[in-house]
């Protein structure tokens, strides 16, 4: 990848985080319970049961679903885990989801402070040393993996086909890799020696695409990025596997986001 097209990558990115209703317009994380509950950014109340999602609104409250005004009480269903809706009240959205097996509702406003101070991104300069070749070696049956959570007590268990087996800096490494947003394509969630020092602590991202037939695949670290936790404490992203704690420092990708600097 070019220097230019880095670039590009790295705007888009960054315009994505900027969204008025994206991660950084998060003004605050519920769990649902079967007790009716009234949260200050939200209209309605709110709970969950074993027919899922409920909000009863008061006169003179509604929410918009699916471009469709709704007033009163409102079954949203069971929600699949990391599935979600957004209807939506005014200029802001309520995410209404499912995340480690718990009903949450997360309204995001575009006027959220964080998102107006949002400035970008810190990354490491990209460096052709950092695109490396790897080979991915699919396990004889896809595994469940299971790994904690940005929010303690919260678990996420997600389908593992494989690992992709690399070398940097001189050292054997491999990751454990889940299955990416395209068909074939896989994403993988790890630290090394940088986190907490010049990159978030918690974890990292990287995505890699499908293989080739002879299961070569390409570990761009310069697209190394932050999941959402690493700006907002209102969300539930999962933590890597033990085995993906890389005794390298990556020194490419995004750095710890400014929010989260001294």
């Amino acid at each position: 990848m070019s220097n230019r097209t880095w670039a590009e990558w790295h705007a888009e990115h960054e315009r994505t985080l900027a969204d008025p209703h994206g991660f950084l317009a998060i003004t605050s994380l519920n769990f649902l319970d079967a007790t009716p509950r009234r949260f200050p950014d939200a209209p309605g109340e709110w709970s969950t049961g074993p027919d899922g999602v409920v909000v009863d609104l008061a006169q003179g409250e509604s929410l918009t679903v699916d471009g469709a005004e709704v007033t009163g009480r409102h079954s949203f269903g069971v929600l699949p885990e990391r599935g979600g809706v957004f209807p939506a009240f005014g200029d802001a959205v309520i995410e209404v989801a499912k995340r480690g097996g718990f009903d949450i509702i997360r309204p995001r406003h575009p006027s959220n402070e964080l998102r107006l101070r949002f400035r970008g991104v810190p990354a490491y300069e990209p460096a052709e040393k950092w695109q490396l070749t790897g080979r991915y070696v699919p396990f004889d049956e896809p595994r469940d993996v299971t790994v904690g959570a940005a929010v303690e007590g919260l678990e996420h268990v997600y389908e593992s086909p494989g690992r992709v087996e690399f070398e940097a800096l001189g050292t054997p490494l491999a990751l454990t890799v889940f299955n990416g947003r395209t068909p074939g394509s896989f994403f993988a969630l790890f630290t090394d020696e940088t986190s907490g020092v010049t990159t978030y602590a918690a974890n990292r991202s990287l995505a890699i695409d499908a293989p080739a037939a002879d299961g070569t695949v390409t570990l761009d670290f310069n697209q190394a990025t932050n999941l959402v936790c690493a700006y907002t404490d209102f969300a539930t992203c999962p933590l890597p596997p033990a085995e993906n704690r890389l005794p390298v420092a990556v020194e490419a990708g995004e750095k710890i986001p400014y929010e989260r600097q001294p």
